[in-house]
């Protein structure tokens, strides 16, 4: 069994009971759910939360928060600040989803929204009251600097807005994808204190480089691939042990946008992801995986891109 790593939902096609069955029975012992997963069950999200609870996996997180941050809020006479506002409601929403399901950490995306300001005090001031409003739920908040995020664009970015909010439960989210896509090295971590990364998200992709913003969004949402899988396995290594160097202790999720994935069976990318995490834990950070014998000698070498022939991306 897994336990530093586990799988996102965004990974697998189906019911999230299907998912959840095909995540414990590759050996993972941990989930990563979307506000998606519970709003879409068709007997409710309450319904939802107790397939999750049922299934035994314990809760990696909860996403994703957007566009919250840096929004203009009402001014002295109460005018204005309806953007905020509606926010603030949203948030409200994701924290209850969040409690119930007994996550630890509130993920929360660097806005892309043309009318959020650059003013990084006012994004911390923004960033500190959501943390605020998790807190009596106990549960942390995750800042993530999307690559294509207006003002936050990467980790320390993100981080520089989290030191300013200086608030117990608000650290930041380290996602692979993105770090690479900004070339962003893995020494640039040492600059972040990490008691303050509450999660990190893990990934890679089919070629070498992203050459406009564009080809960035429609790489993340539809074409990464499991760690070890892509043609980045040496910046993944290097980003972990990178971490687990700095005393980094959380969680690794493999968070997969793959419209290939989609139309596989649950069993089969499963499987691929159990060998991610095979690789990463066995040869990358040396730690003992109880696997079966039969698995542990085929994945010896999953630390280079798998052959064109393993995996086709859709074009």
């Amino acid at each position: 069994m897994f336990r530093d790593f586990g799988m996102d939902t965004i990974s697998l096609a189906g019911p999230l009971k299907a998912k959840l069955a095909a995540m414990r029975e590759a050996g993972f012992t941990q989930v990563m759910l979307a506000a998606r997963d519970l709003v879409g069950h068709p007997e409710g999200w309450q319904a939802a939360v107790r397939e999750v609870r049922d299934s035994g996996l314990r809760v990696t997180g909860f996403q994703v928060l957007r566009d919250f941050e840096g929004l203009p809020r009402a001014n002295a006479q109460g005018e204005g600040g309806h953007l905020h506002d509606y926010k603030i409601d949203i948030a409200r929403s994701m924290i209850e989803m969040a409690a119930a399901l007994g996550s630890p950490v509130l993920l929360a995306c660097s806005s892309t929204s043309v009318h959020a300001t650059s003013d990084r005090d006012a994004i911390a001031r923004d960033l500190r009251k959501l943390a605020m409003m998790a807190l009596p739920f106990r549960i942390k908040v995750a800042f993530e600097g999307l690559s294509w995020g207006r003002h936050i664009n990467d980790c320390l970015g993100a981080f520089d807005v989290v030191s300013r909010a200086d608030c117990p439960n608000l650290g930041i989210g380290i996602d692979s994808f993105h770090s690479f896509a900004t070339r962003t090295p893995a020494e640039a971590l040492e600059e972040i204190d990490p008691a303050k990364i509450f999660l990190v998200q893990l990934s890679d992709f089919m070629w070498s480089e992203i050459h406009t913003v564009a080809e960035r969004i429609e790489t993340a949402r539809h074409f990464r691939v499991f760690p070890g899988e892509g043609v980045h396995s040496d910046e993944v290594a290097k980003l972990v042990r990178t971490l687990d160097g700095l005393g980094y202790e959380g969680d690794f999720s493999f968070e997969v946008f793959n419209d290939d994935y989609q139309q596989m069976p649950l069993p089969t990318v499963a499987e691929r992801a159990r060998r991610s995490a095979a690789w990463l834990a066995e040869d990358v950070l040396k730690r003992a995986v109880p696997l079966p014998v039969a698995v542990r000698g085929s994945q010896r070498a999953f630390g280079t891109p798998l052959r064109p022939t393993t995996l086709t991306p859709s074009t």
